[in-house]
């Protein structure tokens, strides 16, 4: 039996009950839906917003009346553009877009101050979205299977970021602005063209680095306690004096929706290990200790 298709401009029929219980919260992945119906977007008061796997083309510029919304997760779609409208979220903090089909994002996605986690994996960005250069306060950006060949010498503005996935791409030079990230405590390379590093030892707070598949014949040079990923970094930590560093553990991503919570997710997240569409669990690898 199929999962049922709402008419485009009707609540699903079992939204008010979702919505009973106070916590201003609607899911919706999973759904058949081509566009997301307006009548959500006259819901004023809704903070968490999920809308994964649902086969979505467009939103509606309408969306900016959410303007309490938190948390929206739009990914495993099919949208090609984003809606001047979302820019316009004015408490938005976290913005699933992977596994989509964008090419670049909006002028004024910079208007998203807000914004700490970002999650854009799995689309088709050949170049870095300038936008995100002037989101300060951004914490943790998924950029993992894309079409990216270099970075801005701007990055280092973001003087926020402490996790960055930049895993599947196509760079085949370690970008030079990043040695100029010294907040960075996450950085993951894994699935590029690498052939070599620099000394790593510039980006003093980084406690994970991944760089597994690339051609490289060993690891690059990191302060003890770095936790690698990629060839030979097993012996490397070996010959510490220190106790090997612990693999971060992995953790759903929503079960850190709380306020207070936040920051922990916010300090190492990664959807490497996404689940199927409408799956409402998130895969991180949180590396223990990491603040913001």
């Amino acid at each position: 039996m199929g999962i049922a298709e709402s008419t485009p401009d009707e609540l699903p029929s079992d939204a008010e009950e979702q919505l009973s219980n106070g916590e201003q919260q609607l899911e919706l992945s999973g759904r058949r839906l081509r566009r997301l119906p307006s009548a959500v977007c006259a819901l004023s008061r809704l903070q968490k917003l999920y809308v994964s796997g649902t086969g979505l083309r467009e939103l509606p510029e309408e969306i900016e009346e959410l303007r309490e919304l938190r948390i929206l997760a739009l990914d495993f779609n099919k949208l090609e553009r984003l809606p001047d409208g979302l820019c316009r979220l004015p408490r938005l903090t976290r913005l699933y877009l992977g596994s989509n089909r964008l090419l670049a994002l909006p002028a004024d996605f910079a208007q998203l101050q807000s914004l700490r986690c970002l999650w854009i994996e799995g689309n088709f960005l050949r170049r870095f979205p300038r936008p995100l250069l002037r989101l300060v306060a951004l914490q943790s950006l998924q950029m993992g299977d894309n079409r990216l060949r270099a970075l801005p010498a701007e990055l280092p503005r973001m003087t926020g970021l402490r996790g960055l996935w930049l895993y599947g791409n196509r760079f085949e030079e370690f970008p030079p602005a990043l040695l100029r990230m010294g907040r960075l405590h996450i950085l993951d390379l894994d699935r590029n063209r690498l052939g070599g590093f620099p000394d790593l030892h510039p980006l003093r707070a980084l406690r994970v680095f991944s760089y597994d598949h690339n051609p490289v014949t060993g690891p690059p040079r990191v302060a003890d306690t770095v936790f690698l990923v990629g060839e030979g970094a097993v012996e490397r930590m070996a010959e510490r004096d220190e106790p090997m560093p612990r693999r971060p553990p992995r953790r759903p991503a929503r079960a850190f929706e709380d306020e207070e919570e936040e920051d922990l997710l916010i300090g190492g997240g990664s959807s490497r290990a996404l689940g199927a569409p409408g799956d409402s669990l998130r895969a991180l690898e949180a590396a223990p200790g990491l603040g913001t």
